[in-house]
């Protein structure tokens, strides 16, 4: 079985950064729709959810990326393929 790679601090504090930058920008996004928009009085087409669904998948593949990372058997393998 590989190895897992443990992430660095660096890797760690970016997906921290994104975390925080998706939780601040969709609550002002969300604020915009409902006080902005008029949701609060009328039906409005909650066009958020597209922007913030799409963002959370990036937020699920950047954490994945980081916390999940294994190495790769057949990477030696590959850069002595690849220096010949």
């Amino acid at each position: 079985m590989p190895n897992r790679i443990a992430p660095t601090s660096k890797a760690k504090s970016t997906f921290v950064l994104h975390f925080v930058v998706f939780l601040i920008a969709n609550a002002a996004l969300w604020a915009y729709w409902y006080y902005g928009q008029g949701a609060n009085e009328k039906w409005v087409y909650p066009w958020g959810s597209w922007i913030t669904a799409a963002w959370a998948l990036s937020l699920i593949g950047h954490w994945a990326a980081v916390y999940t990372n294994y190495e790769d058997a057949g990477n030696e393998d590959y850069i002595r393929q690849t220096q010949n």
